[in-house]
């Protein structure tokens, strides 16, 4: 498919897009790494139907087959005149089309590299010799590289430096590395080398996902390094094309000003938090402030709407639906497992737990014995600093929340138990400060737990560390193949 892609009035691109493409999705991530487009956008394409009018692309199927014309429209200004829910079409496509992409899509190189590789391509299939590579060639090959693996992330994972290496010598073989058995390893490591270097003229550049990268003061040693560790997405994305952030600290302070009102508009508020995402992340994940600034000057975030949603910004996964779903699956099998452990009388807890679900077996009563368990079931971690039980009519809370840095506060009625017959309602508590109540359920409130810790970027609860990285990595899915040996080693 050849397409002419119209970024702007002075800026016409022609991009030859090989193979086919499934989705509209998969079309903003070629398009991102192939012409290096950031911010949040939307697309037009001619439609043929009606004299070539624009018309805004929603099924890849309306896309003329063999050539097509789309206009880019830049959405900095979260403006919503149009019929359609723009708003709703935004947060689907920005999210999605920064994934990493599977397979990758290796880019153009320059009009003399791709002769070179075209010549070199053509020996390979005849008599299959490979390259012999100039060093100014493989330069040029991994300049191009590293900027397109940039453009997603800065930092790319193993796997993702593999993709690419594979990527490239599918695409031509004559690159392979003779005497190999994968014949991209060399690649592989070129493309590290290359990337960290690449991040030093993005540092030098203001990209705000390094620059946050600081090193410790004093005398220690190493770095302290800010990036993304439990599979975020979005961790500190650039702003919106033509954005400043003058504007959205002018964004930021209608918001502020809209959560006074008794009755708040709501969808205002949800594109606001749409409009000012990048300046939310590049405070909370550069600067660390405390809680207490973080709810002065974001409190729109601290709403169970607002938090799955920033959830799914930042992970591009549903927060409710990933959580629910994932510990409906595993309950009965870890059910059994805590009945197995608490055989050999060692666990009394996790067999308190388990008898309350003898008087109340319930789904919501199993998902609770799943969560409370856990952290008895994984040898040696301590709850208690971290789940806490109180009276709903108890007047001292601060005293319930003495030494909580992070956590979850259980309020019940009537008889207390393993698990309380009568949960009243769950809140989260972040440095002995409850940040968002009335939570309905047990499982509910370690989701939102869960989505609190990625909106506000904060580290897991040490004493409870495997607790939750075996609910991201094995009950949630998000990097399920980075889990620790323990973390394997539960849920088997």
């Amino acid at each position: 498919m050849l397409l002419r892609v119209i970024v702007s009035e002075s800026e016409i691109r022609r991009l030859p897009v090989e193979g086919s493409l499934s989705s509209v999705e998969e079309l903003y991530q070629v398009l991102r790494t192939s012409l290096g487009l950031r911010g949040r956008f939307i697309l037009q394409f001619e439609d043929p139907d009606f004299n070539n009018q624009l018309c805004n692309l929603t099924d890849i199927k309306d896309l003329p087959v063999e050539r097509a014309t789309l206009k880019v429209l830049f959405t900095a200004d979260d403006s919503s005149d149009s019929t359609l829910d723009t708003c709703s079409l935004l947060s689907v496509s920005s999210g999605d089309s920064v994934k990493w992409p599977d397979p990758f899509p290796i880019p153009q190189f320059s009009h003399d590299v791709e002769l070179q590789l075209k010549e070199a391509n053509c020996r390979y299939i005849k008599d299959g010799s490979v390259m012999v590579i100039p060093k100014g060639l493989k330069t040029d090959i991994l300049d191009i590289l590293a900027d397109s693996m940039s453009k997603i992330t800065a930092y790319p994972e193993r796997d993702h430096y593999e993709g690419v290496a594979k990527a490239l010598v599918e695409k031509h073989p004559c690159l392979r590395e003779p005497g190999s058995e994968k014949g991209w390893y060399s690649w592989f490591h070129s493309l590290k080398f290359k990337l960290g270097n690449y991040r030093q003229k993005l540092s030098a550049a203001g990209c705000p996902e390094v620059v946050i990268n600081k090193r410790k003061g004093g005398c220690s040693k190493g770095k302290c390094v800010k990036k993304s560790k439990k599979g975020e997405v979005n961790y500190c994305p650039d702003p919106p094309e033509g954005e400043c952030p003058e504007n959205m600290e002018e964004k930021r302070q209608i918001m502020e000003a809209e959560m006074q009102k008794r009755d708040p508009d709501l969808q205002l508020l949800e594109n606001l938090m749409v409009a000012t995402f990048s300046q939310r992340r590049r405070e909370i994940v550069g600067d660390q402030p405390p809680i207490a600034e973080i709810i002065s000057r974001w409190p729109a975030l601290f709403h169970e709407r607002q938090i799955m949603a920033e959830f799914k910004r930042i992970v591009t996964v549903d927060l409710l639906e990933s959580f629910l779903k994932g510990l409906d699956d595993l309950v009965p099998r870890i059910l059994e497992l805590y009945k197995t452990a608490t055989k050999s009388g060692k666990k009394q807890s996790l067999k308190e737990i388990l008898d309350c679900l003898g008087r109340d077996d319930t789904n919501e009563k199993r998902r609770a014995a799943f969560l409370l368990g856990l952290p008895y079931y994984i040898s040696g971690e301590d709850p208690s600093n971290v789940i806490r039980m109180c009276d709903a009519h108890a007047e001292n809370l601060d005293e319930a929340m003495r030494g909580m840095q992070l956590g979850i506060l259980i309020g019940y009625e009537g008889e207390r138990g393993a698990i309380p017959a009568e949960i009243f309602s769950v809140a989260v508590v972040v440095e002995e400060t409850i940040v968002l109540h009335n939570i309905k359920g047990v499982a509910q409130g370690f989701a939102m737990l869960m989505g609190i810790i990625y909106c506000v970027n904060l580290e897991y609860p040490f004493a409870m560390k495997y607790s939750f990285e075996f609910i991201q990595r094995v009950v949630m899915k998000v990097k399920p193949d980075q889990a620790s040996a323990r973390s394997q080693r539960e849920e088997q």
